[in-house]
């Protein structure tokens, strides 16, 4: 997967898990940050629990999304 794309899908699961979650954006820079951070994690769990959420742009989306929910949640818990 190209960077580019890298990026794009780490600046829309920003925005969605900010939405989800009924905050504000974090801007670009970010939700790009949450977002990459989200597939790390979303990534590492969905590959734990041996569970995929399908190949190309929409399923690496919605994998960073789950993750960058986790990491918000974390982030919440952790009062950060």
């Amino acid at each position: 997967m190209s960077d580019l794309i890298f990026l794009i899908i780490g600046a829309l699961a920003g925005y969605l898990s900010a939405q989800f979650t009924g905050k504000r954006t974090f801007g670009l820079l970010g939700n790009i940050v949450i977002g990459v951070i989200g597939a790390i994690i979303g990534g590492k769990i969905f590959g734990f629990l041996n569970i995929s959420a399908g190949g190309g742009f929409f399923g690496a989306l919605i994998t960073a999304t789950c993750g960058a929910l986790v990491a918000l949640w974390i982030l919440k818990k952790l009062k950060l």
